[in-house]
C-alpha cells in the first residue's frame, strides 16, 4: 500500500523538522572528490540530447520566412502553429514527468527521442496549416520528456553542488542547437529545399540512441566506488516514488514557486525562439541569408549566462553562502539583467538592439539553470521528474496565453515594443513571487 504524503495545507506549504537547505552545506559532512568522472560522461549524453531537442524545435522558426511564403499563413496561424507545439508540449510534461519516474530514464529518454525525431522528419510531407499543427503536436509530445528525464539523471548522478553546474552545461546544449541552426538551417534550406531541411535534422536524433545505449546504465557498474560515494554524499532522504501522489504535490508552496516562476519566464524564450527571426525579417529587414549571424550573436551571449550563472551559487556555497541564498542572489542578478531588453526595439543600430537581446537571452539561461536546479533544493530526488513536469506545464500555460498575445498584438499592429517591455519585468515579478511571497526561506518539503 502506498504511503501517503504527510501533506500541509496550501497556504503553509511547509513542514516542521525538515532539512533545510540553509545549513545543507556543511564541510564535515564533504568527501574526497574522485579522480574518476564518469558523471560527466553521462551529462554530456543530455547535452547531446538536448541539443538535437533544440534544433527541431527551432526549425519552425529559421524557416518561417520562406514557409509563410510557400504556405501563406497569417500572423495569426503561425500562432496557432506555435500554440499546437506548446500546448503538446505542456501536456506531455504533465505526464511524462510522472512516467520518467516510475520507469526510469533510460528508456524513456530512448523512446521520446524516436518520438520527436521521427515528428520532426514528418514536417517535409505536410503542406498546409493544419499537417503542420499536427506534427507540431507530435513533436511536442515527444521533446516534453527531455528535461523532466534530463533533470532527474542529474539530481540522482550529482551531489548538490554540482548540479547547478550540471544544469547550466545543459543550458549551454540549448544554446549550441540555437546557435547551430541559424548557422546551419537555413543553408541546408536554401541547397535543398524546406523539406530537405526537416528530413535532415530529424534524422539526427535517431543517431543519439547508439552512444546513449552504450553510455547510460546503473550507477554501480560505471562509476568508481569513490564517485559513488562523492555523487550521494548530501542525500538526506530515502523516498520511494510510490510515496509520491501527484495530485497531492499541489499541495506545497514549493510546486507553486516553480510552476509561478516558470509559467511567468518560459513564455520570454519561448518569444525569443520563435518569433526573433521574424521580428529580425519584419522590423530589421535581414533576409533569410542574413539571420545566421545576428541570432548566432544573441546565443552566443546565452551560452555565457547560461555557464555564468551556473558556476555562480557553486562559488557562493563554497565560501560559505547558503544553498537558498546562492540561488536566490543569483536569480536576481539574472533578473536585473533582462530589465534593458525594453529598449531593443528603440535603437536604431542592429548590433546594439542584438546586444539587448542577447544579454536578456544569457540572463535567461541563467536564471532557466537556478530555476530547474531549485526543484532539487525543495524535493527529494523520486519526485524531481513530476514537478519539473508540472513546472513546465505551467510554463506551457504562460507561453500560449504570450503567444496568442504576441500575434494579436501583431496583426493589430505589427509592433514588437509591447512585447520586449512586458519580457523586461517578467524576471523580476517571477522573482518576487517566488522567494518574498512562496519560498522565502527555501525550506525542503517532506515525505513519510
Amino acid at each position: 500500500m502506498d504511503t501517503q504524503i504527510d501533506k500541509p495545507s496550501v497556504p503553509s506549504g511547509q513542514t516542521s523538522g525538515d532539512v533545510n537547505p540553509n545549513n545543507l552545506h556543511n564541510p564535515a559532512r564533504e568527501v574526497a572528490k574522485p579522480k574518476s568522472n564518469y558523471r560527466w560522461v553521462v551529462c554530456s549524453m543530455l547535452v547531446f540530447a538536448t541539443t538535437v531537442n533544440y534544433m527541431d524545435r527551432q526549425i519552425l522558426g529559421l524557416l518561417a520566412p520562406m514557409l509563410q511564403k510557400d504556405i501563406g499563413w497569417t500572423q495569426m496561424e503561425y500562432s496557432w502553429l506555435v500554440n499546437a507545439f506548446t500546448v503538446a508540449y505542456g501536456v506531455g510534461t504533465l505526464v511524462c514527468g510522472r512516467i520518467i519516474d516510475k520507469l526510469g530514464t533510460k528508456i524513456s529518454y530512448a523512446v521520446a527521442m524516436v518520438v520527436w525525431s521521427a515528428a520532426a522528419m514528418a514536417h517535409a510531407v505536410v503542406g498546409s496549416v493544419a499537417g503542420f499543427a499536427l506534427v507540431r503536436i507530435l513533436l511536442g509530445l515527444g521533446e516534453s520528456a527531455n528535461f523532466p528525464a534530463a533533470m532527474k539523471v542529474i539530481a540522482e548522478w550529482h551531489p548538490k553542488k554540482e548540479r547547478t553546474l550540471a544544469t547550466g552545461i545543459l543550458g549551454v546544449a540549448v544554446n549550441i542547437g540555437v546557435v547551430i541552426s541559424p548557422a546551419l538551417i537555413p543553408l541546408i534550406a536554401v541547397h535543398y529545399g524546406w523539406h530537405g531541411a526537416f528530413l535532415i535534422l530529424g534524422a539526427v536524433g535517431f543517431l543519439w540512441l547508439i552512444p546513449w545505449f552504450i553510455a547510460f546504465g546503473p550507477m554501480k557498474a560505471k562509476a568508481s566506488a569513490e564517485e559513488q560515494a562523492w555523487i550521494a554524499q548530501d542525500k538526506e532522504e530515502t523516498v520511494s516514488v510510490s510515496a509520491i501522489k501527484w495530485t497531492h504535490l499541489l499541495g506545497y508552496r514549493q510546486l507553486w514557486a516553480v510552476a509561478l516562476g516558470k509559467m511567468l519566464t518560459d513564455p520570454i524564450w519561448w518569444f525569443f525562439l520563435f518569433w526573433l527571426p521574424k521580428w529580425l525579417n519584419e522590423s530589421r529587414g535581414i533576409n533569410m541569408e542574413g539571420l545566421g549571424l545576428p541570432l548566432i550573436v544573441i546565443y552566443l551571449f546565452a551560452i555565457v549566462g547560461s555557464l555564468g550563472a551556473g558556476w555562480l551559487p557553486g562559488k557562493l556555497m563554497s565560501k560559505g553562502v547558503s544553498t537558498a541564498r546562492a540561488r536566490k542572489i543569483t536569480m536576481l542578478i539574472c533578473a536585473c539583467l533582462v530589465l534593458p531588453i525594453f529598449a531593443a526595439t528603440q535603437v536604431e543600430n542592429l548590433w546594439a538592439a542584438v546586444a539587448l537581446v542577447g544579454l536578456a537571452a544569457a540572463a535567461h539561461q541563467g536564471w532557466s539553470a537556478n530555476i530547474l536546479t531549485s526543484v532539487s533544493d525543495l524535493f527529494p530526488s523520486a519526485a524531481v521528474g513530476s514537478v519539473v513536469g508540472i513546472g513546465s506545464t505551467f510554463g506551457m500555460i504562460g507561453s500560449v496565453i504570450f503567444s496568442t498575445v504576441i500575434g494579436a498584438v501583431l496583426e493589430a499592429s505589427g509592433n514588437y515594443w509591447a512585447l520586449f517591455a512586458i519580457s523586461s519585468v517578467a524576471y523580476l515579478l517571477a522573482w518576487a513571487v517566488m522567494y518574498l511571497l512562496l519560498v522565502p526561506k527555501m525550506e525542503r518539503a517532506k515525505f513519510d
